[in-house]
Formats: structure tokens, C-alpha cells, sequence
């Protein structure tokens, strides 16, 4: 009898453990990523004047199409690493009239890409992109959704 109650208090013990081992420090969390990824490389190669097809051919397919704005194209991307705070990023292309690629906004801008940081040569695209841009066009700014 006595060793009975030892081995059930003892796969008690080993069930309970076993059930609040999820919420245990160490435990393995995953990352969860949603959305489009883009990179600064990506942003890099987009210029003035590309038609919907090549812009879709760097960056993909946007995540968001709206109806009301059919010549805005958002890109969101959001990374939570195991458990720990949500990091979000936008980017929004915009097309004229003509289906051409005429303005961008959002977190990332258009630089010199890392190439060209070694060489250290100046690419010129945001001078592209502002001698491009019609007035109706408002200017790219930094377009922030975690807060910060």
C-alpha cells in the first residue's frame, strides 16, 4: 500500500511538470514573421518610371491592393522574435497615371546600397525619385507603426 501511494505521488509530481513545462524559462519559442519581406537592396533597385510589372518583379506581389486607392501598393512586413516585442515595417509604392512607379513611402528610403557604400560612390535615387515626383505626390516620410 505504502508503495502504492509513493509511485502515484511520484507520476503526480512527473504529470504536473510535464503540463506546466510550457511555461518554464528555456522553453523553445518560435519567431513569427508575416507580410512582405523587403530589404534595402530591394528598395535600391526600384527607379522613377518602372511599369507595375518590374516594380512586381523586385518586390512581389504587395499585400495590400486597395480599392480606393488602386494606384497605391503596401508592402508590410511584421517579425515577433520568440515572444519578445513585435517589430512592424511599411513601405507604400505609388504609380501615376500611366501605371509608371512615382513616389514611395514608408521605412525604408532609397540609399546607396552596400556596394556602393564600399566604393564610395553616391547612387542618386532620391534625386531621381524627387525630380520625378508630380506635385501631387506628397514627399516620402518616415511612416512608423510600432509606436515609436
Amino acid at each position: 500500500m505504502q508503495n502504492l501511494k509513493q509511485t502515484l505521488t511520484g507520476l503526480s509530481l512527473m504529470g504536473l511538470a510535464m503540463l506546466a513545462g510550457c511555461s518554464l524559462p528555456g522553453v523553445y519559442k518560435i519567431d513569427i514573421q508575416q507580410g512582405n519581406v523587403v530589404t534595402q537592396d530591394m528598395i535600391d533597385q526600384l527607379r522613377p518610371g518602372m511599369t507595375r510589372q518590374q516594380v512586381r518583379f523586385i518586390m512581389g506581389s504587395p499585400l495590400i491592393q486597395d480599392t480606393f486607392h488602386p494606384n497605391r501598393w503596401d508592402y508590410l512586413y511584421s517579425l515577433q522574435a520568440a515572444g519578445g516585442q513585435r517589430k512592424q515595417e511599411r513601405v507604400s509604392l505609388v504609380f501615376n497615371g500611366e501605371n509608371q512607379l512615382s513616389g514611395l513611402a514608408g521605412d525604408f528610403m532609397p540609399g546607396t546600397s552596400r556596394e556602393q557604400q564600399i566604393m564610395g560612390t553616391d547612387s542618386g535615387i532620391q534625386k531621381e525619385i524627387d525630380s520625378a515626383r508630380p506635385a501631387a505626390v506628397p514627399t516620402p516620410e518616415r511612416i512608423r507603426t510600432d509606436g515609436q
